[in-house]
């Protein structure tokens, strides 16, 4: 038996649903956990290698758990499905703050849009970018899915970058009176 025009309709169709689907899956996060997606959007906008090297390194030491459980049966296999759908929604909650970053860009181009606007329009360009054949599949979602790990590790656990003017302007602060009792002195 060989795959027939059934099999092949079947998953065009499964896969033109989940197209559809994947930017309201990312808004519904952006209307549950604002402030969560706000976080990831943050990081991935102001730090994407550290944001990368933590979704790879969390990947990693989550990866070879659920491949040790793959031989399991039994209660740890469950175990296994519920950290793969575990992992499923924490890339999700990440790719929501990729693609509000994205939506803010294009926001930042002249589209007129509101915050969920510029995040359907975001999660579109990159669903496009994911579903492009060969580089799409083996480079962009793949590295998109481990910056969206990354991202939403760093904003359920509330890690937030330094806020880079912040040092400056406290430190400047710290010196002003500093600096104004000298210049009275002379």
């Amino acid at each position: 038996m060989g795959i027939g025009i059934g099999d092949i309709t079947a998953v065009f169709v499964t896969l033109a649903a989940v197209g559809v689907v994947f930017p309201g899956l990312l808004l519904t996060w952006l209307l549950l956990l604002p402030a969560t997606v706000e976080r990831a959007r943050e990081r991935v906008t102001r730090t994407p290698w550290q944001v990368f090297f933590l979704g790879a390194i969390a990947l990693l030491g989550m990866g070879i758990p659920l491949a040790l459980l793959n031989a399991a049966a039994g209660p740890l296999q469950f175990i296994r499905i519920l950290s793969v759908f575990a992992l499923l929604a924490l890339v999700s909650i990440g790719a929501a703050g990729v693609a509000a970053m994205m939506g803010e860009r294009l926001r930042g181009q002249g589209v007129n849009v509101t915050t969920p606007g510029a995040l359907v329009r975001g999660a579109i360009a990159l669903e496009f970018a994911m579903v492009f054949p060969f580089v799409g599949w083996f480079i962009v979602l793949p590295l998109i899915a481990i910056l969206a790990f990354g991202a939403a590790l760093f904003a359920l656990l509330r890690w937030t970058p330094r806020d880079a003017s912040a040092a400056p302007r406290a430190a400047a602060t710290a010196n002003a009176p500093a600096l104004g009792d000298a210049r009275q002195a002379t």
